[in-house]
This record gives C-alpha cells, sequence and structure tokens, in this order.
C-alpha cells in the first residue's frame, strides 16, 4: 500500500505529468485510484514514466499516430497483461499493434479489464522479464507446473532404484519413455 501511493503520488507530482483523476482518501490502507496523463514524447523521454505502480493507477500517454504508438511499446518492459481498447473501424490499428504487444505480454486482452485469472489450459498469466523472472512457464493453469519441474535423465539405472513414479509398475499407471519411445506400464 505504501509503494503504491508512493507511486502515484510520484506521478501526480512529475512535472511532464497531468493530473487527471485522484479518488478521495478513506478509512484505512486503502489504495486511492489515480489517473494521468502525458504525451508520447515525454513519456519517451522519462524512463520513470513507464515505471510500474502496481494497483489502481494509470497513465494515459497520448500519441499522434501508429509509428508513435509503435515506439511506446517498444519501449516498455516485459508485462504481465497488455490490452488493447478499439472500435470496428480501428481494427487494422490494433492489427498492426498487437504483435508487438504479444512480444512485451503474457496475456493480452481485447476491449476488456485484465481483473480475473481464470485457471484453464489456454490461460497463460506470465510474459517476459521483468514481468516474470522466468517467461517460459506461466503462474496459472496446467501448465504452471512447468514452474516447479527439473529433467532429470536416469541412465541404466535399474528399475528398482528409480523413482516410483519411473519404474515399470508404477502405482500411478504413468506412460514412461525409454530411448524416447512411449512405453506402456505394466501395472
Amino acid at each position: 500500500h505504501r509503494r503504491f501511493e508512493a507511486g502515484a503520488a510520484d506521478l501526480e507530482k512529475h512535472p511532464a505529468v497531468t493530473h487527471v483523476a485522484r479518488a478521495a482518501a478513506g478509512e484505512g490502507p486503502r489504495a486511492r485510484a489515480g489517473l494521468f496523463r502525458t504525451d508520447a514524447a515525454r513519456f519517451l523521454a522519462d524512463r520513470h514514466l513507464s515505471a510500474e505502480v502496481f494497483g489502481p493507477a494509470a497513465i494515459l500517454v497520448a500519441v499522434s499516430d501508429l509509428d508513435e504508438a509503435a515506439r511506446i511499446i517498444r519501449a516498455l518492459e516485459g508485462q504481465l497483461t497488455t490490452t488493447l481498447h478499439f472500435d470496428t473501424p480501428d481494427e487494422p490499428l490494433a492489427a498492426a499493434l498487437l504483435p508487438l504487444l504479444a512480444r512485451k505480454a503474457g496475456r493480452v486482452l481485447a476491449n476488456a479489464w485484465p481483473t480475473g485469472v481464470e485457471v484453464a489450459p489456454a490461460m497463460v498469466h506470465g510474459g517476459p522479464f521483468p514481468a516474470t523472472s522466468d517467461g517460459r512457464s506461466t503462474s496459472v493453469g496446467p501448465l504452471a507446473i512447468t514452474r516447479f519441474l527439473r529433467p532429470v535423465c536416469y541412465q541404466d539405472i535399474p528399475d528398482v532404484l528409480l523413482p516410483v513414479a519411473l519404474r515399470a509398475d508404477n502405482p500411478w499407471g504413468l506412460e514412461r519413455r525409454i530411448d524416447g519411445v512411449p512405453e506402456r506400464p505394466r501395472i
């Protein structure tokens, strides 16, 4: 909470940023939503403006054309999510920006807010560094287990010495591979 408030206050005071709106202080440690604005030239000139303020804060960056928007996206660090808000006439612009955004985040949304993470096979919630420390994995969904796996090769180890899951008669009936060839479990 303290880090969010400090980050939002920094934006509010920044000379290149216009303070658009900020929620009133409430009781207790509650994040006060903030909306800020700058232009592309100022944003690109000050890396501090692209620093994450984790919480309900956003900085709108006004761009003059597609090339300027692409420069802004290329300057961003890795993100967990990115969102394109557009109408049907804007689809050609969205199509041009989508590949750039896909290189910056593990989750790309259209006309939506990344408010929830569904645990489903299609869900990936990660992204390139620094959004995650290992962008080859995800933190949700069935593929999340790969964050905790470390491959080990057992060569010429007698069946009785292998981990139970790798033995020919493993109790879970798991498939194992010998020299890359699937072997049916013997149970």
